[in-house]
């Protein structure tokens, strides 16, 4: 982050990367215990902790690459992330992994119903949640927002108008490890009809810098994914409202209709704070294997963003 944040803007910034990619470096791990670490690289100089469908893409690249020797039906490793050791269980058949089910790092409601003061929006409610990232835990219906992709550049302004805000009035910061927040926000709605899922959400990112005075000039992304580590801050908010017991199982779908399942495993406590630890359920494809260049006399090596869809 301090010296080597080139490799983050290369990779993540146009014309090699769009403002919706994430960057996973693979290092050795410091833990003897792990098998492989990994450092998780997002938009607007962000590194997470944990995330967890960034951890599934990791688990499936690793084991269809051969960097880590592949067992059938099921491979077990243990991935060490910034947050902490990720144990997974993959479940892998003719060289491809087609499940991937980890237990992610603890995750608990920090604070319920807390109001806060959005420009052109007014007072919205929510809780902050920690997954693996700071969740402002919002319901989309309090906003008027459906969980849509047609939707989604309303809901990444009004999720980013309502983060920023929070961030504003309600800084967060975890009580062992030196993460702030809130940094992300999740919007949950009820299932689509029939859907057999328990809940829909859709994650908003930060890709920018924002000006208050120039509100039309936001921009945000959605995760495509139903995130792992949203899936878990939901799941603990849940778990602190009386919603959700332990090992109850947890169907989250994702903007896209996309699914990861999950469910608590046991309590924990983590400073002051109540916790649980989820395991979350998904899968990844490996869609390319790619060689980027940059050549020496580029005039933009480290590449650019416009304003038409960066901030």
């Amino acid at each position: 982050m301090d010296h080597l944040d080139h490799v983050r803007q290369v990779l993540l910034q146009e014309p090699r990367g769009y403002p919706c990619q994430n960057v996973n470096i693979l290092v050795p791990p410091c833990d003897p215990s792990a098998d492989m670490g990994y450092i998780i690289l997002e938009q607007d100089k962000i590194y997470p902790l944990f995330s967890g469908h960034n951890t599934i893409c990791v688990a499936t690249a690793i084991l269809e690459a051969g960097l880590v020797p592949m067992e059938e039906p099921t491979t077990s490793l243990i991935l060490e992330a910034p947050g902490g050791l990720i144990k997974v269980r993959a479940t892998c058949r003719g060289g491809r992994v087609e499940d991937v089910v980890m237990e992610t790092i603890p995750s608990f409601l920090a604070h319920k119903d807390v109001l806060v003061d959005v420009p052109t929006l007014g007072q919205v409610k929510l809780d902050l949640a920690f997954g693996g990232m700071w969740f402002a835990v919002v319901a989309a219906d309090q906003v008027g927002l459906l969980l849509e992709p047609g939707q989604g550049k309303k809901i990444a302004r009004l999720g980013e108008m309502i983060k920023v805000a929070c961030q504003e009035q309600h800084p967060v910061q975890h009580p062992t490890l030196d993460y702030p927040g809130p940094d992300i926000l999740v919007f949950t709605a009820q299932p689509r009809p029939d859907s057999g899922a328990t809940a829909t959400n859709t994650v908003v990112m930060s890709n920018g810098k924002l000006d208050w005075d120039k509100p039309d000039t936001w921009t945000a992304m959605l995760d495509r994914s139903p995130c792992g580590s949203g899936t878990a801050a939901v799941m603990a908010t849940r778990f602190g409202r009386g919603q959700l017991e332990l090992g109850e199982e947890f169907v989250h779908d994702s903007v896209l209709g996309t699914r990861f399942r999950g469910k608590l495993l046991r309590e924990v406590q983590v400073g002051e704070f109540p916790a649980v630890v989820p395991e979350v359920c998904g899968r990844a494809w490996v869609t390319a294997m790619t060689t980027q260049i940059v050549e020496a006399d580029d005039p933009l090596p480290l590449g650019y963003t416009v304003g038409d869809i960066w901030c």
